[in-house]
């Protein structure tokens, strides 16, 4: 990762967690908390990589919000 600039905070990661849970108990361990920030990486990236052959399928050397929003139904079942 320290090759990689895109990365998750894992404090980001831990709120992101938080948010779901049901109980003040639950906790979330070190390398699950990892394994999670992996995971969202691979998302947004795919949802980038996505969103750029889009738009290019289209001819447009921008990327815009129309073009992510045409990658993610297909990438929420993907995933």
């Amino acid at each position: 990762m320290a090759d990689d600039p895109t990365h998750f905070k894992p404090k980001t990661i831990q709120k992101l967690l938080e948010l779901r849970f049901k109980q003040d108990k639950t906790r979330v361990s070190s390398e699950a908390q990892q394994m999670t920030a992996e995971l969202l990486r691979l998302f947004v990236s795919e949802a980038i990589h996505r969103s750029v052959a889009n738009a290019a399928a289209e001819g447009d050397t921008l990327v815009e919000p129309c073009h992510l929003e045409a990658a993610v139904p297909q990438l929420l079942l993907d995933f």
